[in-house]
């Protein structure tokens, strides 16, 4: 059966005391409302229809995708009132209804949701509460047959002692909503179009309400305040934390782990403490990644190890190189088979070739550097000129003496060396020694200055 989503996402979020909309605070990374919209891709529907109303324009530019279908509400009157605004664009055969402030719900939680749907039965999400304050509840007759949902400000004190609270998220018939929709009333405490007085006029129209629950609360559970987005966060983190344990990676402590993005994983892996993971990542088997480490959209190859408080952003490291600690690779970073790069050295859209070693303290930026090559201390391509960034081209066995300066464009051919301290500012032929620094000068009887008495 075909499936239309409507993602309601117009809520201003006061308690969240911020300028940016309630649906665009991130957890792990990303906004809630597009975690949102990436389960809902997952459901394959005809249409994805966000509503949006508070810093509706900061929402569509932030998110905007030819999959989307951005509908205004000009007017916040309820959730009953938003989804009517997206009625007119519904086609499909079932309509499911999600919350761009609820980010942690599963895709196999809505496939079995989605299959109570049918012309004579619609889908709800419920979940049990030890304190439910808040929530609608869920009110069954004697048989436990779903009559009406209550919302928690209009609940009578026994209906408020029900632990079975409404979650919001529901699954429809698409040829009845608007029928429904078009007889919701807003006499209520809040003055409101509530969604939920559809359970009622659906039970009255002879139709069964099937109702569904996550295998996990927090699925559920939204964010109208920092604490709550913190606890998402907190949760979100464990999640990821337990699902890459279950594929064999060691975490020294999950609790100081985040993923911020996607990441694939081999056997045998090793992540110490406050590593933090974003982007896309890919770590094959056998990888070592010590503590305080920041990996955004790299590749570490078998066997790699990053050393700790090392920062890689768009680099990859080859099958067994290593970094750091206190290094940082910079996009176009490739470090290959067995290379190293030590402490505060910095590479920049830099290649270094197999075995190739900068230990410590240089820049090496818009580079090719052969392999078993070795920069010494000190050393920087001078690569910018102000105005273009310019190359430099290491042969393989090619040895540059600390505190060297390679002013681009410049090549050095294969076996060169040159001297520290010197300034590269022509191409060296293969084999030979390079000394670019001024002579050094011997002064006898010179007196060092004193300090002058005031």
């Amino acid at each position: 059966m075909s499936l239309d989503i409507v993602i309601l996402a117009a809520g201003q979020g006061t308690r969240m005391r911020s300028a940016l909309p309630k649906v665009l605070h991130p957890i792990a990374g990303q906004s809630m409302l597009a975690h949102v919209i990436d389960r809902a891709r997952q459901l394959s529907p005809v249409g994805i229809h966000v509503v949006i109303g508070h810093g509706a324009d900061m929402v569509r530019e932030r998110l905007a995708a030819d999959d989307l279908n951005f509908v205004l509400q000009s007017e916040q009157l309820g959730t009953g009132h938003a989804v009517a605004q997206a009625l007119p664009a519904l086609t499909a055969e079932r309509v499911l209804i999600l919350y761009g402030d609820v980010p942690l719900i599963e895709t196999a939680t809505l496939e079995r949701l989605l299959k109570q749907v049918g012309a004579e039965q619609l889908g709800l999400l419920t979940v049990d509460l030890i304190d439910p304050t808040g929530y609608g509840r869920i009110v069954r007759d004697a048989a436990g047959v779903v009559k009406a949902i209550v919302e928690h400000k209009d609940a009578t004190p026994e209906q408020r002692q029900i632990c079975e609270g409404n979650t919001g998220i529901l699954a429809v018939p698409g040829n009845r909503l608007g029928d429904w929709l078009g007889r919701l009333s807003n006499s209520n405490v809040q003055g409101e179009y509530y969604l939920t007085d559809v359970i009622a006029m659906a039970v009255a129209d002879g139709l069964v309400v099937a109702t569904e629950q996550p295998l996990d609360a927090m699925e559920v559970q939204g964010a109208n305040d920092r604490i709550q987005l913190a606890e998402l966060e907190r949760h979100y983190q464990q999640r990821a934390a337990r699902s890459l344990m279950v594929q064999g990676v060691t975490l020294r402590d999950p609790a100081r782990f985040d993923l911020r993005g996607e990441v694939t994983v081999g056997r045998d892996v090793l992540i110490d403490l406050n590593v933090i993971l974003e982007g896309r990542v890919v770590i094959e088997d056998g990888v070592q990644i010590g503590p305080n480490c920041v990996i955004k959209d790299s590749i570490l190859r078998k066997g790699a190890l990053v050393k700790a408080n090392s920062h890689l952003d768009g680099a990859e490291l080859g099958e067994g190189a290593d970094c750091g600690p206190f290094a940082r690779l910079r996009p176009g970073s490739v470090l290959g088979a067995r290379a190293h790069v030590g402490n505060f050295v910095e590479l920049k859209n830099a290649v270094l070739g197999e075995g190739a070693k900068a230990g410590h303290l240089s820049y090496l930026g818009d580079a090719e550097i052969g392999a078993r090559s070795n920069i010494g201390a000190g050393t920087i391509t001078c690569n910018y000129d102000g105005a273009n960034k310019l190359k430099t081209v290491l042969g393989e066995d090619v040895f540059i003496g600390s505190n060297s300066a390679l002013v681009a464009p410049v090549t050095l051919g294969d076996g060169t060396t040159t001297g520290a301290g010197s300034v590269i500012t022509a191409d060296v032929p293969a084999g030979t020694l390079a000394v670019g620094r001024a002579k050094q000068r011997n002064i006898d009887g010179w007196k060092r200055p004193v300090k002058i008495k005031q």
